[in-house]
This record gives C-alpha cells, structure tokens and sequence, in this order.
C-alpha cells in the first residue's frame, strides 16, 4: 500500500490521492482504524468527509474543513454538482467507443458487502463509459468511466454487467481476470466541483498509476 499524497489544501477543503488498499474511513475493530481519514487529519486537523472511495480503488478524495463547509459539499455531491471521472483497465475489446448503463442496483445481502443488478428493489444507477485503448495482445480495453449517480461498486458491477469486468475485481471478476493485476484497476482520476467559498469551479487531478 502506497502512501498518500495531498494534492490541495485550501482554507475550505483538502483534496488526497488515496492509495489502493487503503480505507478511505474507518472501519469495526481497532485493525481498521488507519485510513485516509486519519491520516489527512493528522495533517489538517479539520477535515472532515464528504464522500468515499471503496478499499479497493485509488484516486482522488476532497475533504471538508469545518462543519459547515461539510454540509456544503453533501449537499453539492448530493445534488450531482460534482463531476467525477475515472480510468479503469475491463477484461475483453469493447467493440463500441462509447455507451452507458444504465441498471439499478442494490445490496447483494447474504453477500456483503457485493452489491448487484436489482430491477425490482434497486436504485436507479447510470454509468457512461468510453473507450480509450485497446490492447489486443493483453485482451484489454482502458477506459474513460463517468458514474453520473454515486452508488455503492457502481463502476465495478455495471462492468461486469457489460460483460467486461474491471481487471484485478476480487469481488466481480472471474478468477483469471480476478488474478491478472495485483490490484484493482480502477483509479479516480479527478473531480471537477463548484468551490464552497465562491463557486469557481475547482479541477482536482490525478494520473492513474496503471
């Protein structure tokens, strides 16, 4: 597990580039208490959450400073003000160069934490994706990956559906594809948003290391 870096840090927020592997809040028992959480805190003692990565994935993660600029930002993340934008590596050539899913998804409860297409008891979820490289001799596609809602594994169940899953996916993969990276290949590459302060739009970046 790689260490953390702050990528912003402004009298409002805090943006990190959250490494894979590690909990981006704490978890039950004392052995999941290190997180990106407390280790940004450790540095701006008033930051506080506003949304989450899973475990599994890297990327970008802004933090609130002060309780009201926190309810500020749930209500801007709520409200789909927020533009977020991910890099995944999906197991198989995507023959089109762009599309969406668009499936409902709930818990897959005696399989926590999996979640799963749920037409009957599901929220809505929208995923748009595009193609960016394909890798013939890998028998691989990268790809640009946008979820305009905000669900639990979103990226990684809507791929899977697609019938392309996100290499290194322990969860939803097949075994082989499960096992081909040492990581999941999912990355949040950047978060565009309205600043809290004065609404300027703020683009907060960072490359996937994949």
């Amino acid at each position: 597990m790689g260490s953390f870096r702050l990528l912003h840090v402004d009298a409002a927020l805090v943006a990190a580039d959250k490494p894979a592997g590690l909990l981006a809040v704490p978890g039950r028992g004392d052995d999941k208490q290190d997180c990106l959480w407390s280790r940004v805190r450790s540095q701006v003692d008033d930051a506080l959450i506003v949304h989450r990565l899973d475990m599994a994935t890297s990327g970008v993660m802004v933090f609130a400073r002060g309780l009201a600029v926190q309810r500020t930002m749930s209500m801007t993340f709520e409200k789909r003000r927020v533009g977020k934008h991910y890099e995944a590596i999906v197991a198989g050539l995507l023959s089109d160069d762009a599309g969406e899913v668009d499936l409902p998804l709930a818990a897959d409860w005696p399989r926590r934490p999996r979640q799963q297409v749920d037409h009957e008891h599901g929220r809505p979820a929208l995923t748009r994706w595009r193609t960016l490289a394909r890798d013939a001799a890998q028998g691989t596609t990268r790809v640009a990956l946008e979820p305009v809602t905000g669900r639990s594994h979103q990226l990684r169940v809507h791929m899977a559906a697609l019938g392309h899953p996100i290499v290194g996916d322990a969860l939803y993969a097949p075994s082989d594809v499960a096992s081909a990276a040492p990581r999941l290949l999912l990355h949040a590459c950047g978060l565009r948003l309205p600043h809290p302060d004065d609404g300027r739009m703020l683009e907060l970046s960072s490359p996937p290391p994949f």
